[in-house]
């Protein structure tokens, strides 16, 4: 707004950009930990990694400096940010850092497959109590598959050449809890589906995803698909782009404490721009959840256009026409 415009310096900006990350999530009471060169704190269990003024979110393969820093996890506008990290004394007691050398970028692959998936539906199938249909038709497609070096589960998200952009995986042992993407993943192209009809479900993750659909099996190939990989709106984004079909979206994200910001984040932004969405959130935390729980309705909040106010948490999948 108009009236909440305030003119920086360039000098101004600098001091702001280069505010030490861990010494604002100190300020704030959070526990970071120290990982060689580099500092670690869990953004709602999700690894966020920071050395000095940059931050970079593991899982959702994003990152900035200390002013989307504040302006994400303080949920804070660019304004606010500003006075926040600057302030009238020009910064107060906060601490800057030396600029961070970037580092070179490493090319993206995808990782090697194994010669089964045996380890890998019996994980989707049993433990995660997926329905088999569903998971044959996406790895018919490539779009998952079992890893050779550790047997992750492995979810691949192509572009509309059918060129594979982005991976996440996850492990598969008992007590693990190992997930991530593959560096130098496009998030943009995040596990999505393309469907024909006007509607899009927006997800967190690939197993919510798919979970949602186990649960809504009937002319689900008709719709599409997409996730976050954590609470990014980008893949959401690139699929509004390449499917001017769609006309409304459906938020699926999860029933916690992150997924309730994103989901009224994307909704204000939906809102923004006149398209139609509504918000589905699950019965429990999330998805698979209700789907090994026997909870297959969901609750659903209609909300739509500039009125509404919250999203649900979806995960994306892609599956590209021959």
């Amino acid at each position: 707004m108009a009236n909440n415009y305030k003119h920086y310096t360039q000098a101004q900006r600098e001091m702001a950009r280069r505010t030490d990350i861990v010494d604002i999530l100190r300020r704030m009471g959070e526990s970071v930990k120290r990982a060689g060169s580099e500092y670690e704190w869990l953004d709602n269990g999700q690894k966020v990694t920071i050395k000095g003024n940059l931050w970079f979110h593991q899982y959702e393969q994003e990152g900035g400096d200390a002013v989307s820093f504040v302006q994400r996890y303080m949920d804070k506008t660019y304004v606010e940010a500003m006075e926040y990290l600057v302030g009238d004394a020009e910064g107060g007691t906060l601490k800057r850092s030396d600029p961070v050398p970037q580092k070179e970028a490493v090319p993206f692959e995808l990782p090697e497959r194994n010669d089964n998936m045996r380890r890998v539906y019996a994980y989707l199938l049993t433990r995660r109590g997926l329905d088999k249909e569903v998971v044959d038709t996406f790895a018919r497609y490539g779009m998952i598959y079992e890893s050779a070096d550790y047997h992750n589960a492995v979810f691949v998200g192509y572009d509309r050449t059918r060129k594979p952009m982005h991976v996440s995986f996850r492990g598969i042992g008992s007590e693990s809890k190992f997930r991530g993407n593959v560096p130098s993943s496009t998030p943009e192209y995040s596990f999505h589906w393309h469907g024909k009809s006007d509607t899009l479900f927006l997800f967190e993750a690939p197993i919510d995803l798919l979970s949602y659909i186990s649960m809504h099996k009937e002319n689900w190939k008709e719709h599409s698909y997409a996730t976050c990989c954590g609470v990014s709106d980008r893949c959401m984004n690139q699929m509004l782009n390449d499917n001017p079909n769609i006309r409304r979206v459906k938020l699926c994200l999860d029933n916690d404490d992150g997924g309730h910001k994103a989901t009224k984040r994307i909704s204000a932004s939906l809102a923004q721009r006149g398209i139609e969405h509504e918000i589905l959130t699950p019965i429990l935390k999330d998805w698979n959840e209700d789907l090994l729980n026997g909870d297959d309705g969901g609750e659903q909040t209609e909300e739509d256009g500039e009125e509404q106010e919250d999203d649900e948490q979806c995960q994306g999948l892609q599956l590209l026409s021959s």
